[in-house]
């Protein structure tokens, strides 16, 4: 719950215990030498039945004072040695096409742009309560 601040929004008890459940979920926190997290890393493992496995870099957040320090490439770094020892065949995310940082990041740990992909998403509305 401390590192609520480095999520898009406020991070929910039941929402980060039931991603902390769910197997094949994986989050790494990266702390300053207080204890306090600058940055973090989500992960999920993805199998296809004629692909394998492969982890899907979910999302990747770094406190700003804390960017261009390293902590985001060496996140990349750890989740790429789980997917490595579970045996995952490869890694992928998305970022957008002018993220500048984000993208010298991938490149520096390894990754290889993919001109012209998209990414689609779909927005559903939030489910009612049932009775």
């Amino acid at each position: 719950m401390a590192a609520s601040p480095l999520f898009d929004g406020p991070v929910t008890p039941d929402l980060a215990r039931l991603f902390l459940q769910l197997a094949g979920h994986h989050l790494l926190l990266a702390e300053n030498a207080a204890g306090a997290a600058v940055g973090f890393i989500s992960g999920v493992e993805t199998t296809h039945p004629d692909k394998g496995t492969e982890m899907f870099l979910y999302e990747l957040g770094v406190a700003e004072e804390w960017r261009r320090r390293g902590v985001a490439s060496r996140l990349i770094g750890a989740l790429a040695d789980i997917a490595r020892e579970l045996g995952c065949y490869g890694m992928w995310t998305g970022t957008e096409s002018d993220n500048d940082a984000a993208l010298a990041t991938y490149r520096a740990t390894g990754a290889a742009i993919v001109p012209g992909t998209t990414i689609v998403v779909y927005n559903f509305p939030p489910r009612e309560a049932p009775p």
